[in-house]
């Protein structure tokens, strides 16, 4: 069986003295695992780790899921919701994309005061949240708890009911429903709603695999989703002119503008989204070969000026404290693409002349990497975030800065693949430059498809004709 290890290793009781209690702490290793258990009481914890001792010396195998001897058998049903998700944390981590593990850590925080069952002595909610999403609910930094948020988690795991309590239909409500709320009270997003759903039902479906649990709440209580729209707003998207003004607002600004343009030109014309724009390295954009103008005495951009971009990557960023090798970006694969799966897209005239100049004008950043900081480390979020809404405050009206219009750098990739499509490119040929399944790319870009209404309506009044 993998599930069970007899390399187990068992460690002196820690004694944690706070200003009003004293709690006591065993711990012990299962393999690589190391496990704590937290007693109010001296006499209980010595006992706990006279069992523990005592299982270890007659060799018995410990079960790696919950680090206690096989023996004591499936009586988990006690376990914690506190326990419970940092297994379930444990569990997802090393397969899982940085951006899941936040994600995930997040989610589990939102719930947490539906599975709280005391409030005497109750740190303040903010120490709470803050303590669980950076440090219990994140397997690389729990061991580095410092000792303020450990005495909040200390509290917490005393003070959390058992997760077979999600076995009430009173209390799962309850946790879906703090799954749909802002820390202020207010509904979260529809997506955000159905991002922290999807998670619980995912952990639900590990407490059923652990006993914990013998069917998932999250299927059995009624509880009705908020709709989300998949389609683009369409108010978003900008026109070509508007683009233009927006790229040469960006110029404007020093000392980063420069070197920033050619990155969000990538972007309009070439539709990538910011994380593999950011993760381009030299050798994945191809441009054609300069032409020699014997009239003007010098080389010119050719006739035929289209290049082209191929990667298989993108780098988006999502901290450090969520990353194997403690980097801001994570490398991972294109989305919803296996690992190693090319992506092609044309560089239109435009942006291959602007990118010619910026190859030219700029060294490469930290790896090859074409666009980088006005320092020469990575492009940062925030500094094109920062740069992007100093553009949109210049080149637009005061009202279309108050409107939807570009207001995220997302939206030029939007703009792209919405004029690619109404110029009348195959809607399969726009979702493989897009990275996009054809069936996803109508459904997203169908209101951005302009002059359908009077196509058909044409074609009603030719049949109706006829």
């Amino acid at each position: 069986m993998q599930n069970i290890t007899y390399d187990v290793r068992i460690y002196k009781t820690e004694v944690y003295k706070g200003s009003t209690i004293t709690t006591y702490r065993t711990r012990w290793k299962t393999s690589a695992k190391v496990w704590r258990e937290m007693f109010r009481n001296k006499a209980q914890a010595a006992s706990f780790e006279a069992e523990l001792r005592s299982a270890a010396r007659k060799g018995e195998a410990f079960d790696v899921t919950t680090g206690r001897p096989v023996s004591w058998g499936r009586a988990r049903t006690d376990m914690t919701w506190y326990d419970f998700c940092l297994a379930y944390v444990d569990m997802k981590w090393k397969g899982s994309s940085g951006k899941h593990r936040a994600n995930t850590a997040w989610a589990l925080v939102t719930v947490m005061p539906a599975m709280l069952a005391g409030e005497r002595g109750k740190p303040e909610d903010k120490a709470i949240r803050s303590a669980l999403r950076r440090w219990a609910f994140n397997t690389k930094n729990r061991e580095h708890c410092p000792d303020n948020a450990a005495r909040v988690l200390q509290w917490v795991a005393r003070n959390t009911k058992p997760a077979s309590a999600l076995a009430d239909t009173k209390t799962a409500r309850a946790v879906l429903d703090a799954a749909a709320t802002l820390l202020d009270g207010t509904p979260a997003a529809p997506s955000t709603v159905r991002r922290n759903r999807a998670i619980l039902h995912n952990a639900c479906e590990y407490a059923i695999e652990l006993g914990l649990l013998t069917e998932n709440p999250v299927k059995a209580v009624k509880w009705k989703a908020p709709k989300t729209s998949s389609e683009i707003d369409r108010r978003s998207v900008v026109n070509h002119t508007q683009a233009r003004q927006l790229l040469d607002a960006i110029r404007a600004q020093e000392p980063s503008g420069p070197r920033l343009v050619a990155f969000f030109a990538i972007l309009y014309y070439a539709g990538l989204r910011p994380e593999e724009a950011v993760n381009l390295r030299r050798e994945n954009v191809a441009l054609p070969a300069l032409a020699w103008e014997g009239e003007s005495g010098k080389w010119e951009e050719p006739a035929d000026n289209w290049g082209e971009l191929a990667f298989c990557t993108a780098s988006p960023e999502v901290g450090a404290e969520w990353t194997d090798d403690g980097s801001r970006r994570e490398q991972r694969q294109l989305k919803a693409r296996p690992e190693g799966e090319w992506r092609h897209v044309p560089t239109a005239p435009p942006l291959t002349k602007l990118l010619r100049w910026h190859l030219t004008a700029f060294a490469p950043g930290p790896e090859g990497r074409v666009f980088a900081g006005i320092r020469g480390g990575e492009l940062s979020t925030i500094t094109y975030r920062r740069a992007w809404d100093n553009a949109r405050r210049i080149a637009l009206s005061p009202a279309e800065y108050s409107s939807p219009l570009a207001r995220r750098v997302y939206d030029l990739r939007h703009a792209c693949v919405s004029t690619w499509l109404n110029g009348g490119v195959p809607p399969a040929q726009v979702a493989e430059w897009a990275g996009h399944s054809v069936s996803v790319l109508l459904k997203v870009y169908a209101k951005c498809i302009e002059g359908q209404d009077e196509t058909s309506k044409r074609r009603i009044e030719a049949a109706l004709r006829g």
